[in-house]
């Protein structure tokens, strides 16, 4: 559910992107806790038109036991024709408010003990800086390795914040930079990331086969290339979770429509109905013409906000880079990117 939240702060963190941090008024700081990973959505209107975008939260976790946040703080970085970050960089003010999504995702460490890596790229710093800040506060025997990859020095978001957890914890964090565009004075070569050279850099930092926890965050082709050299590397799939902030447009999946249309059956809060699509439409499509309150956030099939249980029927999922294979093989798509091939699918938004 949305609530209106008040801006609190509005932080420049490097030439082209800011942390916004909202107040959570006091009855709602339950509804807002988050795990280490998770993120918002925002919304705005503009122009008669709704604008959704997601962002991960960047602050340690509250604990389960407390009363919640108090203020939420996320990063934002500037995309080319990027309608809401253009507008979070050059007028968003303290004092303004947005509605706000509770908070989702699946990408969470949860605090325990054992040893964690990351390898994450520009922007995909932001849920892992709220991993590494609860798992190493909570947990004295866990261990942690970075791995960041980012243009140039001036480029690297929170690069301060990921210093202090360095200087607080010498022993149990391990920060790795690499410069793709920019030498370094010290450490390693400049260059991108691909899966080769993940492959021949990683066994010389930590110990691969002994790390519980993959993070990969990033755009696609880093977070690909680290998985193919993980993969390379004998490391079991199960340990390696992902998230993606940046992809380009792919082609549709294969599977053609129903001829004339098909029905939608959704249960949705408690509530269910059946609806006919319309011009080739998502599930989610026609499910928000009947139902408004459906989740969603990106529509891109990235943030798996509108994870919904395929019940019965069959649909072309035309891409999907926020499930796991596990959550596919148990019959999650994304209704976002679910088109139905049989003449009536049921979903279930609320397994």
């Amino acid at each position: 559910m949305f609530h209106p939240l008040r801006v609190a702060e509005v932080r420049p963190l490097t030439d082209d992107s800011v942390t916004i941090s909202f107040e959570v008024p006091e009855e709602l700081r339950g509804t807002y806790r988050y795990a280490p990973g998770q993120h918002i959505a925002i919304r705005r209107q503009v122009g008669g038109a709704e604008i959704r975008r997601t962002y991960s939260l960047c602050d340690p976790a509250p604990a389960a036991e407390g009363p919640g946040p108090q203020r939420l703080r996320v990063g934002v970085r500037l995309v080319d024709d990027g309608e809401f970050s253009t507008y979070a960089l050059k007028e968003l003010a303290t004092g303004d408010v947005l509605d706000v999504l509770t908070p989702a995702g699946r990408f969470v460490l949860e605090p325990r003990p054992g040893r964690f890596a990351s390898v994450v790229g520009g922007s995909g710093i932001t849920p892992v800086l709220s991993q590494i800040g609860t798992v190493l506060a909570r947990e004295p025997e866990a261990v942690f390795c970075l791995v960041r990859s980012d243009r140039t020095a001036a480029s690297m978001m929170f690069l301060e914040e990921v210093a202090d957890l360095k200087d607080r914890w010498p022993d149990r964090f391990q920060l790795v930079p690499v410069l793709s565009r920019e030498e370094q004075q010290a450490g390693l070569p400049s260059g991108r990331l691909d899966a080769g050279r993940l492959t021949a850099l990683l066994p010389g930092l930590l110990p691969v086969a002994a790390v519980d926890g993959w993070y990969l965050c990033g755009p696609l082709g880093l977070v690909t290339s680290a998985e193919r050299a993980l993969r390379a590397l004998g490391v079991p799939r199960s340990r390696v979770h992902q998230e993606i902030f940046h992809v380009d447009e792919v082609p549709a999946a294969a599977g053609k429509p129903v001829p004339g249309g098909a029905t939608v059956r959704a249960t949705l809060d408690g509530r269910g109905g059946s609806w006919p699509t319309v011009d080739g439409e998502s599930v989610l499509e026609t499910v928000l013409r009947n139902r408004p309150d459906a989740p969603y956030a990106c529509k891109g099939g990235v943030c798996g906000t509108c994870r919904t249980k395929l019940v019965s029927g069959e649909v072309r999922m035309d891409r999907n880079f926020a499930l796991e294979p596990e959550e596919t093989e148990a019959g999650y798509v994304l209704a976002c990117q679910s088109h139905p091939l049989t003449q009536v699918v049921e979903v279930d938004f609320d397994t």
